[in-house]
């Protein structure tokens, strides 16, 4: 299981992730396949590391945004 998995499952869930941070179900699904978050959120336009992270913490299971990022970094899995 790789971190964005975790995070998402922590987080309640796709349906839950993807509610919190205002996207389609979809768009979750694609980060779980890819294993990393889109590149928006290493631009800074997006802050669903953010919105992720504290959905978990609500659920009591809380995880620090920056373990995330450096966790789910596209550049991590390029070949």
């Amino acid at each position: 299981m790789n971190a964005i998995s975790i995070a998402i499952e922590s987080a309640g869930g796709p349906i839950a992730a993807a509610i919190a941070c205002s996207i389609s179900r979809q768009s979750i699904d694609k980060w779980l396949a890819k294993g990393s978050l889109p590149r928006t959120e290493y631009t800074g336009e997006t802050s669903y590391a953010e919105s992720i992270a504290a959905l978990a913490s609500a659920n009591g299971k809380p995880f620090e945004p920056a373990w995330l990022l450096a966790e789910a970094h596209p550049k991590k899995f390029a070949t």
